[in-house]
């Protein structure tokens, strides 16, 4: 059981539950309970111990290559204090902020040159994801050693240069949302108060505010950068900032979801069996289980497959049990085609393929594919149940970030703390997700009346081939659904990578993220 909470966490177990006091109006969504948030962990009684109110704070200097230039860097990591207007303390919010510095012997770090740099705002999502995914999985002067196929390398795990560190375009400030990392509540606080959709933003956005307002941001370009849950976050930050005079030159959304309806497979809900589609399809070419025609031209066969899945697949699923036996017939052949799954398994299935089911039949039944990365695999114990027994691109990767992240903070950045830092918490639970019944949560709307607001912020959305947690086609899907002027959708930048969910795990893929994330912000940031 822990094995699946600690899968479900990552992979927005959430997905499906209501939304509290939704950060726009027209945002709200609830839906009851389906399998995966009936496992979501309860409410930890045993929450961590709150930290004193005084800012800890450590200060060092460091030094990155990336495309062949040296930059150095300052790096501040520790608490900030998060308090009331009376002055009363609500939270210790961990964070790690990277500013380039000038070239020796240039005067370029006075106030006004600093104020010129972009600043983005970086966080990760879970619920109870720390921000140590993208920090020393993507973004931050260190990432993690993996092999060539994106796995780690160990045990013991080490860190190396990361030369697609994003400072060459953007100072870094990485955060830790309360009860993740080192972040907790203040005493006599009580930490429930932070988990929900609208009191993380809340939270987040008011760090957000501090941080500008003690080191004297106000002035510099700004952007947000966040992964799975952590862009429905930013979606509702967008709006939420904007309301406290704060306005965004952009926002990076990786393997996003801002409507979950896209996703959540419960109840009548039939929209995730076609969004999931083309990336079981993409996954099934990485593992060279469709036919020679299918497999030699990924590209042309994933436009074939997305058609389908929007067209005779949509009615068929529409028509229920009004579908005729020859239609039937034809769009299991055809699913049998995209996916390799079995004609008979398929028609047991309604038609309806389910991420986990596909985890756990596309390589036959012993061996499994990950669902966070659907390149990776894994032995499964039990090849009679009905889902994977664990998800080998979660369990592969979690002890050796955690370790990292600990020796990294302590023994590199000099901050110290007896303290766990939380990288995958079920101490967020429950997570207030608001009242049940208005169906499901959808952020998408706070970032179109943000967009509108402010026509000049851009946003990036970053996807996986192999991602079956958000898969890609569910967040072009959402896109498209957003209502926006043309003039104001030319904003909008879509990318896509090989790899799953952390498609940063894949060196080609990595670079390519940098690449187009630094080439973003220069677009973002007036001349």
């Amino acid at each position: 059981m822990k094995k699946n909470i600690l899968r479900i966490l990552l992979s927005l177990s959430v997905a499906s539950v209501a939304l509290a006091e939704s950060p726009v109006e027209k945002a709200v969504s609830t839906h009851p309970a389906t399998k995966e948030a009936i496992e979501t962990p309860k409410e930890n009684k045993e929450q961590p111990k709150p930290g004193k109110a005084d800012d800890k704070l450590s200060v060092t200097n460091g030094s990155v290559t990336v495309n062949g230039d040296l930059i150095d860097y300052e790096a501040t990591s520790g608490t900030l204090s998060l308090k009331d207007e009376a002055g009363k303390p609500r939270a210790n919010f961990f964070f790690t902020a990277y500013r380039k510095l000038g070239k020796k012997g240039e005067k370029v770090n006075d106030a006004i040159q600093i104020a010129a740099r972009p600043v983005t705002f970086v966080f990760n999502g879970g619920p109870g994801a720390a921000s140590l995914w993208l920090h020393i999985g993507a973004v931050g002067p260190k990432s993690i050693k993996l092999t060539e196929l994106g796995i780690p390398v160990g045990p013991p795990h080490s860190l190396i240069e990361n030369t697609s560190c994003w400072l060459d375009a953007t100072d870094l400030v990485l955060i830790d949302p309360v009860n993740t990392g080192y972040s907790r509540a203040a005493d006599g606080v009580n930490a429930a108060e932070f988990f929900g959709v609208e009191r993380d933003v809340n939270s987040v956005g008011e760090f957000i505010r501090v941080y500008l307002t003690r080191y004297n941001r106000w002035t510099s370009p700004k952007f947000l950068a966040g992964e799975s849950y952590g862009t429905t976050r930013a979606a509702a930050l967008s709006e939420h900032l904007l309301n406290q005079g704060i306005d965004l030159n952009g926002i990076i959304f990786i393997s996003s979801v801002l409507d979950f309806a896209t996703i959540s497979h419960s109840g009548n809900n039939d929209l995730p069996y076609i969004t999931f589609l083309p990336s079981m399809t993409a996954t099934a070419i990485y593992h060279k289980k469709l036919d020679e025609e299918l497999q030699k031209d990924r590209a042309k066969t994933l436009a074939e497959v997305q058609a389908f899945a929007l067209g005779d697949y949509t009615a068929a699923l529409a028509k229920g049990a009004s579908l005729k036996s020859d239609e039937r017939a034809a769009i299991i052949k055809q699913l049998s085609k995209y996916t390799s799954l079995s004609s008979d398994l398929i028609d047991k299935a309604n038609l309806r393929i389910h991420p986990s089911f596909f985890e756990k039949q596309l390589l036959g039944g012993r061996t499994i594919i990950g669902r966070f990365d659907g390149r990776l695999t894994g032995d499964d114990p039990d090849p009679l149940s009905p889902s994977p027994a664990f998800d080998p691109s979660l369990s592969y990767y979690r002890a050796a970030y955690t370790s990292l992240m600990t020796d990294y903070t302590r023994r590199t950045l000099k901050f110290e703390s007896d303290l766990p830092y939380e990288a995958l918490s079920g101490r967020v639970q429950p997570w207030s997700m608001g009242e049940k019944g208005r169906g499901y949560l959808d952020v998408s709307g706070a970032l179109s009346s943000a967009m509108r607001e402010n026509p000049k912020m851009k946003v990036l959305f970053a996807s996986g081939y192999e991602d079956l947690a958000t898969p890609y086609f569910a967040t072009e899907y959402t896109v498209n659904h957003i209502e926006l002027p043309e003039r104001i959708r030319k904003n909008i930048t879509r990318t896509m990578y090989d790899g799953g969910h952390m498609m940063y795990h894949v060196k080609p893929s990595m670079e390519k993220l940098h690449g187009d994330v630094a080439e973003f912000i220069k677009a973002a940031v007036p001349k």
